[in-house]
């Protein structure tokens, strides 16, 4: 199942960096961005992180939430967070349930091997749990800006 703007997030249930439960239904009546990144502290992923950490603030006081998920585990996630101060939660999806329901796992390529991994995609979901925007491919020295734009604010 392709996911497209203007459907229903799929609900889903996972555990934070802290190991805490956090699902789709926690963010009813609030604007979330749910943004999947292949991995802590690699150099592209910290500046999309360390781009929303200093845009944080803004996003937060027109009312936007903002959620990381990636593969990796919660000591990965824990230390990635104390690094950068990163004021925000991110999943641990290392059963890789997440990245597959929300179609953003799949063969990937660089400097001619192939090997799975995840797409940088960010889903801006709306107070109603549906998909307002699909930012494939973020602008990640920008990507605060994107998400407000996204959500037309």
């Amino acid at each position: 199942m392709k996911l497209t703007e203007g459907k229903k997030a799929p609900s889903f249930t996972s555990k934070d960096q802290d190991g805490a439960s956090i699902k789709l239904s926690d963010f009813k009546g609030k604007k979330l961005a749910l943004y999947f990144y292949p991995k802590d502290d690699t150099s592209t992923c910290t500046v999309q992180a360390c781009n929303l950490r200093d845009g944080f603030k803004a996003l937060s006081k027109k009312g936007i939430e903002v959620i990381g998920v990636s593969p990796d585990d919660q000591k990965s996630h824990l230390k990635f967070i104390s690094k950068h101060k990163l004021p925000f939660r991110i999943i641990a999806d290392t059963d890789k349930k997440l990245v597959e329901k929300f179609g953003v796992w799949g063969e990937k390529q660089l400097y001619g091997n192939k090997y799975m991994g995840v797409f940088r995609t960010t889903f801006l979901i709306d107070e109603n749990g549906v998909i307002v925007k699909i930012i494939a491919k973020p602008k990640v020295k920008e990507h605060a800006e994107e998400i407000s734009a996204g959500f037309g604010l």
